[in-house]
């Protein structure tokens, strides 16, 4: 595949067009491997359905093309079966992940499908539903191109992007959903970088969760963000339960075995988890529990994407798990402190492993995790952010090279360092009055830097790095 198109322009539009960031945009509940390749493909497909409106009965035929990495990994990471899903008008939110394998199957023997849940047209793969892995869109590298007919005639032809977490943008740069919508895009306490967060925080006397609640409240009522929270902190938590019960080998031909369940009675009757390395056993197993669930294609909540998902989960587990003063509160403490860091991360560069490599992944997930720890544990608002800048500080360069395109080698346990790094950055942090050398500011822009000078095979493409090395069958 030749080099993503440098059209940084078109990548700010991108970035303006999303308006303000909500929490709720940060952390959605979905199923895996994957929120760019999996997640935001779902999407698209569903609002293609759905845009086809009074034409719907009027289709016959739908075409899905899909290019650069999306193609390229797309079978590893279930873009296929997302689009099949989507476009029968299932979403990642409320298919159940148990049903999938039947839908599919059933989609596949007759060639045909529903579209948007209502409408029969026939639908075969090999023609229907095209990877051009030699070709990359202008405007990102997890491009999508749908065209629907009745008979000969076009009805209906859109692009989409998927930009990192699940989130989709159409070819002229616009949002196409948000989940749920904002009453308004009315932001009271505005920031766009770290600098600015500061200087809020500093002249309002206020938190950097304080801030985030304070935006969230001008969309929509505290009670609803509240609520919220807990929804997303209670799939966390039953992410890492699931994944510590389920045994067995994860799908996808690399034949790895599930290790969370057989890690997980080990630890449980073993010394008391008060020796610190056996702290950190457990942290690696919360994050390696989530991600065994992400690669099945479980329920999980992506936090920010679904290849990072269990290092957010995993340091918050940890609080909640070995301090005594863990409650309802700190934990939306901490998830609103760890999405204002992640808003950053968005608004400046991107968390799309298919732009900036694994660390906009696991890197991002690292440092907002930080940040709600150092939270949850007193530091100031300067602390905070000097953890969120340790964190990611140290994930630079990261590259994201998924043997055979599947979310399972290394990602599985880059989750269980990105966790661990996370608590170590916390820490570190803790110990400093949050004066340091580097801000996250610069951490961020850096990352975007190294992410653009980045050679395409080392960004989720499977062309590069272990993904050549390994054999993955």
């Amino acid at each position: 595949m030749s080099e993503v198109p440098d059209d940084r322009e078109s990548k700010r539009q991108i970035a303006r067009a999303t308006g303000p960031i909500s929490v709720f945009d940060l952390f959605t509940i979905g199923i895996g491997p994957s929120s760019s390749h999996t997640v935001g493909p779902m999407r698209a497909a569903f609002r293609f359905a759905e845009t086809l409106g009074p034409n719907l009965p009027r289709c016959t035929r739908v075409v899905a093309e899909v290019y650069g990495s999306l193609a390229l990994t797309g079978k590893g990471h279930c873009t296929d079966a997302a689009i099949l899903l989507g476009l029968s008008g299932w979403l990642p939110e409320s298919v159940d992940p148990d049903a999938v394998p039947v839908i599919l199957a059933l989609i596949r023997s007759n060639c045909e499908l529903l579209l948007g849940g209502t409408t029969l047209v026939g639908f075969r793969e090999a023609t229907d539903l095209i990877f051009k892995m030699a070709e990359v869109l202008p405007r990102h590298a997890n491009g999508m191109r749908f065209k629907a007919y009745a008979g000969d005639q076009p009805l209906l032809t859109e692009i989409y992007y998927s930009i990192g977490g699940g989130a989709i943008v159409l070819e002229n740069g616009k949002l196409a959903k948000s989940f749920p919508a904002k009453n308004s895009d009315r932001e009271p306490l505005p920031y766009a970088s770290s600098k600015e967060l500061l200087r809020l925080g500093q002249e309002r006397e206020l938190s950097i969760a304080e801030i985030v609640l304070a935006n969230e409240q001008a969309w929509r009522d505290q009670r609803e963000t509240e609520t919220f929270l807990d929804h997303v902190h209670s799939a966390m938590m039953q992410s890492i339960e699931r994944g510590c019960s389920n045994k067995g080998v994860l799908p996808g031909g690399l034949k790895v075995r599930r290790r969370a369940a057989d890690l997980y009675e080990k630890l449980k009757h073993s010394v008391e988890p008060k020796e610190p390395l056996h702290v950190m056993e457990w942290v690696s197993l919360y994050a390696l529990a989530v991600n065994e669930e992400n690669a099945a294609g479980g329920r999980v909540v992506t936090a920010p994407t679904n290849g990072a998902a269990g290092i957010i989960p995993a340091v918050l587990k940890y609080h909640d798990t070995f301090f005594p003063n863990a409650s309802r509160a700190s934990a939306h403490i901490f998830l609103l402190t760890a999405s204002a860091i992640g808003m950053l991360y968005k608004k400046n560069a991107s968390i799309s492993a298919a732009e900036m490599g694994c660390q906009g992944e696991v890197g991002v997930a690292c440092s907002m995790a930080a940040a709600g720890l150092a939270a949850v544990l007193g530091g100031t608002n300067e602390q905070i952010e000097n953890a969120a800048e340790i964190g990611m500080e140290h994930n630079l360069g990261l590259t994201c090279d998924p043997i055979g395109g599947l979310v399972q080698i290394p990602c599985i346990e880059r989750n269980t360092m990105g966790a661990v790094k996370a608590i170590n950055a916390a820490m570190l942090a803790l110990r400093g009055d949050g004066l340091h050398h580097v801000s996250l500011d610069d951490v961020i822009e850096t990352m975007r830097q190294t992410g653009e000078d980045m050679r395409s095979k080392y960004k989720e493409t499977s062309l590069g790095g272990l993904a050549v090395n390994v054999v993955s069958c």
